[in-house]
């Protein structure tokens, strides 16, 4: 554990602060949080947090003596001043006094005696800063010290390593008893630089930031060190199949399991996941005991409520038995979730039966051969739950180096799982129409495709581009080889679990009397606005079927399908063929729950129809450029976002499919017939 503090770094973020007029005390504040937030091996999304102790004025001018505390919502890798809320200190001691305090009233009491009303709520752990003396506190969840600590006999472990440096804290749920008690046994241990929770995380203080950080850091590489002293002797290998399948085949057969309905009680929705292969997921997912030390439990409290209170591990694909693999993927899905179902009624009934059941499906599960894969409501939530599985794969790995894995019990998982103080951390709030799903759109660097991406995208939708040039969010792909369309689908799949929405809509205009162009052009547009739909849309249902959710297949068709113009025929007629394209996907796959439908645009200004085409085509017909572009019905330019509008319309039409809508500003010759 590398010690990153640096006086002329801690300068600056004083000097940073002055002008904005925040004092030294929070500047360093800010400035050391981010130093222990920057490294995953002590914190991970959101969790962790620190304090200073200091005096502020309130809106009368009057100086009050305040904790500034993280709160909720704010990560510690980027935190801001305004994320470590000031809360008055004096009350916030007295509260020590009580014999108990309820989870909704330590909130209210807290945000009552916030200095600005309109920060954010304190963090669930404020009253254990509070009720200790030191100016600076830092706590962290270091994996380090977690392996030592998630021991049968953990305590003695930590002994061992520490002897009375630090003082040892039995596992407390977080909140105004896990505070108290944190306070008394500092009280028997004044001496001590630390505190480690067990089975939760370590404390650090002193009177200043440096002096707390170091001592956080200090007693980390101890931990370290002491593991490091320890021969790794990794696990034992499970019998894998000759020929494993690889992570884009089996990622859409497992996001099928995990949308919809839920066996087990409750409801799923669609998820969106995340692969993680490297060496050490594999050495532990591929372990003949990955059922004992996989399945355990969470290595910290903070962890469930993204990760769930275990993974679930499914059997290792064999590639020349996928159907095989799926059923026992289903199976394990199943006993995952009446297993939940179960804990959920014990828990629920101990608490009184007054809790509503989240979501049965897993979070992490676990792939022999493979490596894991991470579900989550968005490719955000997937990569943090991926990340939380890492790091807890890093803990038990160590913690199964100097002993056994042990994680804290059903009641206290079920206790973190579901206080509303915990959930609140998610943000939970109504969710864009297409939130969870993940579409593709081809052509994505041109004037209609960047249009179509920035619609799905505001509608909640996770998108990949495809495009001849690799760029921010785009894979590049050429859609005129099969292979590479083939190649680009299965990286869409490993990355993001498959594939809900395609949008085909690559294309360029070929111009020329049909009789006098040559085979080799009308060859070239037919590879472009005919074959590469042809091979998207395949690859695209080859992952629609082994999810089994259904899908969306949207192709950009063109008026010149239907109306044809002069000397237009190399563009025309490979999109005619598109749109005959469309309606066979219709035909054959609708009892799949793949709609294929199509949208027909006319004079968009694209890479198509560029500025250079425009002037030669007002010029043909004998008018002006500004009317020819709005030559139609309306009078209006049609622009590239009215065709995106008109994708997403029909992305969100689930029961309409072999449909073509027109997107011209009325051109009656262009009208289906």
């Amino acid at each position: 554990m590398r010690d990153r503090w640096s006086d002329a770094g801690a300068a600056q973020a004083i000097a940073s602060h002055a002008e904005a007029g925040i004092g030294p005390d929070l500047a360093l504040r800010v400035y050391s949080t981010r130093l222990l937030g920057q490294v995953p091996e002590l914190v991970l999304h959101g969790g962790g947090n620190t304090s200073v102790k200091t005096r502020l004025p309130d809106l009368s001018g009057n100086m009050a003596e305040v904790l500034c505390v993280k709160g909720s919502g704010w990560d510690m890798a980027s935190i801001e001043a305004p994320g470590l809320p000031a809360v008055r200190l004096g009350p916030l001691r007295g509260l020590r006094r009580l014999p108990s305090l309820s989870d909704e009233d330590m909130v209210n009491f807290q945000r009552t005696n916030l200095l600005d009303a309109a920060s954010p709520n304190p963090s669930v752990e404020t009253l254990l800063h509070a009720f200790l003396p030191h100016r600076y506190i830092d706590h962290t969840h270091a994996n380090a010290v977690l392996a030592l600590t998630d021991q049968p006999d953990g305590e003695a472990v930590c002994r061992e390593v520490f002897g009375g440096r630090v003082a040892l804290v039995p596992y407390i749920m977080p909140g105004f008893a896990l505070a108290k008690r944190v306070a008394e046994i500092h009280e028997a241990h004044p001496d001590c630089e630390g505190m480690i929770l067990l089975k939760h995380g370590v404390i650090s203080f002193a009177e200043t930031a440096e002096e707390a950080y170091r001592r956080m850091i200090g007693i980390v590489a101890t931990a370290e060190a002491f593991l490091d002293g320890t021969p790794c002797r990794g696990f034992r290998p499970a019998e894998l199949p000759a020929d494993v399948a690889d992570a884009a085949a089996v990622a859409p057969i497992l996001r099928g399991l995990l949308s919809g309905p839920g066996t087990g009680g409750g409801v799923r929705g669609r998820f969106v996941l995340e692969h993680r292969g490297g060496a050490a997921v594999r050495n532990f997912v591929d372990g003949a005991e990955a059922a004992r030390y996989g399945l355990a439990g969470p290595v910290t409290p903070d962890h469930s409520i993204r990760t769930k209170p275990r993974p679930v591990l499914v059997p290792a694909p064999d590639g020349g038995d996928l159907a095989g693999f799926a059923e026992g993927a289903a199976e394990a899905v199943r006993r995952f979730e009446a297993d939940y179902a179960a804990y959920f009624a014990r828990g629920n009934a101990r608490a009184g039966m007054s809790k509503t059941s989240l979501d049965p499906a897993p979070r992490v599960i676990l792939v022999p051969g493979v490596g894991l894969f991470a579900a989550g409501e968005s490719r955000r939530a997937a990569g943090i739950a991926a990340d939380l599985a890492e790091a807890a794969i890093s803990v038990i790995g160590d913690a199964e180096r100097i002993g056994r894995f042990v994680s804290i019990g059903e009641d206290e998982v079920f206790d973190i799982e579901y206080w509303s103080l915990e959930q609140a951390k998610l943000g939970k709030g109504r969710e864009p129409a297409l939130a969870r799903h993940v579409a593709v759109v081809t052509g994505a660097a041109g004037a209609i495709g960047g249009a179509v991406t920035a619609a799905f995208r505001e509608q909640g939708a996770e998108v990949v581009g495809l495009d001849r040039a690799e760029g921010d969010g785009v894979l590049a792909c050429d859609v005129t080889d099969p292979r590479a369309v083939e190649a680009a689908f299965d990286r869409v799949a490993e990355s993001l679990g498959g594939v809900d929405i395609v949008v085909s809509n690559a294309g360029a205009a070929w111009r020329g009397r049909i009789g006098e162009v040559a085979d080799g052009l009308l060859r070239e547009s037919f590879e472009l606005n005919f074959f590469a739909h042809q091979h998207v849309a395949r690859a695209a249902v080859r992952i629609m079927l082994a999810q089994g959710i259904g899908g969306t297949l949207l192709f950009n068709a063109s008026k010149q399908a239907v109306n044809p113009g002069r000397d237009f025929g190399p563009y025309g007629l490979p999109k005619a063929a598109t749109l005959a394209l469309m309606r066979q996907y219709a035909v054959d796959y609708g009892p799949d729950g793949i709609t294929s439908n199509a949208v027909n645009a006319d004079r968009i200004r694209s890479g198509l129809l560029t500025d250079a085409m425009i002037r030669d085509r007002a010029r043909a017909r004998g008018v002006g450029e500004e009317e020819y572009m709005g030559g139609n019905l309306l009078g209006r330019e049609v622009r590239a976002g009215d065709v995106a509008k008109a994708f997403v319309g029909l992305a969100l039409s689930r029961r309409t499919t072999g449909a073509v809508l027109t997107v011209d500003g009325g051109n009656i010759a262009a009208a289906m017939r």
